[in-house]
Protein backbone atom coordinates (compact mmCIF):
# COMPACT_ATOMS: atom_id res chain seq x y z
CA UNK A 1 0.00 0.00 0.00
CA UNK A 2 3.01 2.31 -0.28
CA UNK A 3 1.54 4.02 -3.35
CA UNK A 4 -1.55 4.82 -1.29
CA UNK A 5 0.64 6.49 1.33
CA UNK A 6 2.22 8.62 -1.40
CA UNK A 7 -1.25 9.50 -2.72
CA UNK A 8 -2.10 10.89 0.70
CA UNK A 9 1.15 12.91 0.69
CA UNK A 10 0.20 14.45 -2.67
CA UNK A 11 -3.27 15.33 -1.37
CA UNK A 12 -1.76 17.03 1.69
CA UNK A 13 0.72 18.91 -0.54
CA UNK A 14 -2.25 20.37 -2.42
CA UNK A 15 -3.52 21.86 0.86
CA UNK A 16 -0.14 22.69 2.41
CA UNK A 17 2.04 24.02 -0.43
CA UNK A 18 4.70 25.44 1.92
CA UNK A 19 5.78 21.98 3.13
CA UNK A 20 8.19 20.32 0.65
CA UNK A 21 6.71 17.35 -1.18
CA UNK A 22 9.79 15.22 -0.43
CA UNK A 23 9.22 15.75 3.30
CA UNK A 24 5.56 14.80 3.01
CA UNK A 25 6.35 11.67 1.02
CA UNK A 26 9.15 10.67 3.41
CA UNK A 27 6.90 11.21 6.43
CA UNK A 28 4.23 8.87 5.02
CA UNK A 29 6.90 6.15 4.78
CA UNK A 30 8.87 6.96 7.94
CA UNK A 31 7.56 3.95 9.87
CA UNK A 32 8.67 1.64 7.05
CA UNK A 33 12.01 3.48 6.77
CA UNK A 34 12.65 2.77 10.47
CA UNK A 35 11.36 -0.80 9.93
CA UNK A 36 14.07 -1.62 7.32
CA UNK A 37 17.14 -1.66 9.64
CA UNK A 38 15.12 -3.53 12.28
CA UNK A 39 14.11 -6.07 9.62
CA UNK A 40 17.71 -6.47 8.42
CA UNK A 41 18.94 -6.91 11.99
CA UNK A 42 16.25 -9.52 12.77
CA UNK A 43 14.51 -7.42 15.44
CA UNK A 44 11.39 -7.28 13.24
CA UNK A 45 10.44 -9.77 10.53
CA UNK A 46 8.13 -10.79 7.69
CA UNK A 47 6.34 -14.14 7.68
CA UNK A 48 4.94 -15.12 4.25
CA UNK A 49 1.66 -17.01 4.24
CA UNK A 50 0.31 -18.76 1.19
CA UNK A 51 2.09 -17.51 -1.93
CA UNK A 52 3.75 -14.62 -0.09
CA UNK A 53 3.62 -11.08 -1.39
CA UNK A 54 2.96 -8.00 0.71
CA UNK A 55 -0.73 -8.65 1.19
CA UNK A 56 -0.01 -12.28 2.01
CA UNK A 57 2.49 -11.62 4.77
CA UNK A 58 2.29 -11.36 8.52
CA UNK A 59 4.44 -8.38 9.42
CA UNK A 60 6.10 -8.73 12.81
CA UNK A 61 6.88 -5.02 13.20
CA UNK A 62 6.29 -5.06 16.92
CA UNK A 63 8.20 -1.83 17.50
CA UNK A 64 7.75 0.40 14.46
CA UNK A 65 4.12 -0.54 13.80
CA UNK A 66 2.90 -0.73 17.36
CA UNK A 67 0.48 2.04 18.31
CA UNK A 68 2.89 3.51 20.85
CA UNK A 69 5.86 3.09 18.49
CA UNK A 70 3.97 4.89 15.71
CA UNK A 71 3.07 7.73 18.08
CA UNK A 72 6.72 8.02 19.14
CA UNK A 73 8.02 8.06 15.54
CA UNK A 74 5.36 10.66 14.68
CA UNK A 75 6.33 12.83 17.67
CA UNK A 76 10.01 12.70 16.68
CA UNK A 77 9.14 13.62 13.08
CA UNK A 78 6.96 16.47 14.37
CA UNK A 79 9.79 17.78 16.56
CA UNK A 80 12.35 17.66 13.73
CA UNK A 81 9.95 19.42 11.33
CA UNK A 82 9.28 22.11 13.95
CA UNK A 83 13.03 22.72 14.30
CA UNK A 84 13.45 22.94 10.50
CA UNK A 85 10.27 24.79 9.49
CA UNK A 86 7.48 25.92 11.83
CA UNK A 87 4.79 24.52 14.12
CA UNK A 88 2.13 24.26 11.39
CA UNK A 89 4.47 22.25 9.16
CA UNK A 90 5.47 20.14 12.17
CA UNK A 91 1.85 19.23 12.89
CA UNK A 92 1.32 18.34 9.23
CA UNK A 93 4.46 16.14 9.18
CA UNK A 94 3.62 14.47 12.50
CA UNK A 95 0.03 13.81 11.45
CA UNK A 96 1.06 12.46 8.07
CA UNK A 97 3.62 10.19 9.72
CA UNK A 98 0.92 8.76 11.98
CA UNK A 99 -1.44 8.37 8.99
CA UNK A 100 0.78 5.47 7.92
CA UNK A 101 -0.28 3.54 11.02
CA UNK A 102 -3.96 4.35 10.40
CA UNK A 103 -3.83 3.16 6.79
CA UNK A 104 -1.91 0.05 7.83
CA UNK A 105 -4.53 -0.62 10.52
CA UNK A 106 -7.14 -0.91 7.76
CA UNK A 107 -5.13 -3.17 5.43
CA UNK A 108 -2.93 -5.28 7.72
CA UNK A 109 -3.84 -8.67 9.02
CA UNK A 110 -4.00 -8.73 12.82
CA UNK A 111 -0.27 -8.15 13.32
CA UNK A 112 -0.06 -4.64 14.84
CA UNK A 113 0.44 -4.49 18.62
CA UNK A 114 -0.54 -1.72 21.02
CA UNK A 115 2.85 -1.55 22.73
CA UNK A 116 6.40 -1.97 21.42
CA UNK A 117 7.53 -5.58 21.52
CA UNK A 118 3.89 -6.56 22.03
CA UNK A 119 4.39 -5.85 25.73
CA UNK A 120 1.44 -7.08 27.75
CA UNK A 121 0.53 -9.60 25.03
CA UNK A 122 -2.67 -7.68 24.17
CA UNK A 123 -4.75 -8.61 21.09
CA UNK A 124 -3.10 -7.58 17.83
CA UNK A 125 -4.77 -5.01 15.57
CA UNK A 126 -5.58 -5.02 11.86
CA UNK A 127 -8.83 -4.94 9.87
CA UNK A 128 -7.45 -7.34 7.21
CA UNK A 129 -8.41 -5.52 4.01
CA UNK A 130 -5.49 -7.30 2.32
CA UNK A 131 -7.56 -10.49 2.47
CA UNK A 132 -9.67 -8.92 -0.29
CA UNK A 133 -7.13 -8.06 -3.03
CA UNK A 134 -9.61 -6.42 -5.41
CA UNK A 135 -11.01 -4.13 -2.71
CA UNK A 136 -7.59 -3.23 -1.31
CA UNK A 137 -6.26 -2.53 -4.83
CA UNK A 138 -9.28 -0.33 -5.54
CA UNK A 139 -8.75 1.57 -2.27
CA UNK A 140 -5.11 2.17 -3.14
CA UNK A 141 -5.99 3.34 -6.65
CA UNK A 142 -8.56 5.75 -5.22
CA UNK A 143 -6.02 7.18 -2.74
CA UNK A 144 -3.45 7.69 -5.50
CA UNK A 145 -5.94 9.22 -7.93
CA UNK A 146 -7.37 11.63 -5.37
CA UNK A 147 -3.89 12.68 -4.30
CA UNK A 148 -2.65 13.11 -7.87
CA UNK A 149 -5.73 15.07 -8.97
CA UNK A 150 -5.68 17.39 -5.95
CA UNK A 151 -1.94 17.96 -6.33
CA UNK A 152 -2.19 18.60 -10.08
CA UNK A 153 -5.10 21.03 -9.62
CA UNK A 154 -3.26 22.96 -6.89
CA UNK A 155 -0.11 23.27 -9.01
CA UNK A 156 -2.08 24.50 -12.02
CA UNK A 157 -4.00 26.99 -9.83
CA UNK A 158 -0.75 28.35 -8.36
CA UNK A 159 0.84 28.48 -11.82
CA UNK A 160 -2.05 30.58 -13.15
CA UNK A 161 -1.45 33.15 -10.41
CA UNK A 162 2.14 33.76 -11.43
CA UNK A 163 3.06 36.21 -14.18
CA UNK A 164 6.26 34.53 -15.29
CA UNK A 165 5.91 32.07 -18.16
CA UNK A 166 8.96 30.01 -17.15
CA UNK A 167 7.55 29.56 -13.64
CA UNK A 168 4.23 28.37 -15.07
CA UNK A 169 6.01 25.95 -17.38
CA UNK A 170 8.18 24.63 -14.53
CA UNK A 171 5.16 24.15 -12.25
CA UNK A 172 3.23 22.26 -14.92
CA UNK A 173 6.26 20.04 -15.66
CA UNK A 174 6.56 19.31 -11.92
CA UNK A 175 2.88 18.37 -11.76
CA UNK A 176 3.27 15.96 -14.68
CA UNK A 177 6.47 14.59 -13.13
CA UNK A 178 4.75 13.89 -9.82
CA UNK A 179 1.78 12.37 -11.67
CA UNK A 180 4.16 10.06 -13.54
CA UNK A 181 5.92 9.14 -10.29
CA UNK A 182 2.58 8.34 -8.65
CA UNK A 183 1.60 6.16 -11.62
CA UNK A 184 4.94 4.34 -11.39
CA UNK A 185 4.47 3.67 -7.65
CA UNK A 186 0.93 2.47 -8.28
CA UNK A 187 2.10 -0.01 -10.92
CA UNK A 188 5.01 -1.11 -8.71
CA UNK A 189 2.66 -1.54 -5.75
CA UNK A 190 0.24 -3.56 -7.87
CA UNK A 191 3.01 -5.81 -9.18
CA UNK A 192 4.52 -6.45 -5.74
CA UNK A 193 1.35 -6.55 -3.65
CA UNK A 194 -1.21 -8.20 -5.84
CA UNK A 195 0.76 -10.27 -8.32
CA UNK A 196 3.26 -11.41 -5.68
CA UNK A 197 6.28 -10.65 -7.88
Amino acid sequence: MFAGHFGLAAAVKAMEPQVPLWALMASTQLMDIVFIPLLLSGVESLEPIGDGGYGKTIIHADYTHSLVGALLISAIACFIAWRIWNMRSAIVIGSLTFSHWLIDLVVHRSDMPFFPGNWGDLPLLGFRLWQFPVISAAAEIVLVLIGAILYFRSVIARAKKTEKTEKKSKAIKQAYGIGSLMAFFLVLSFVTDYLGL
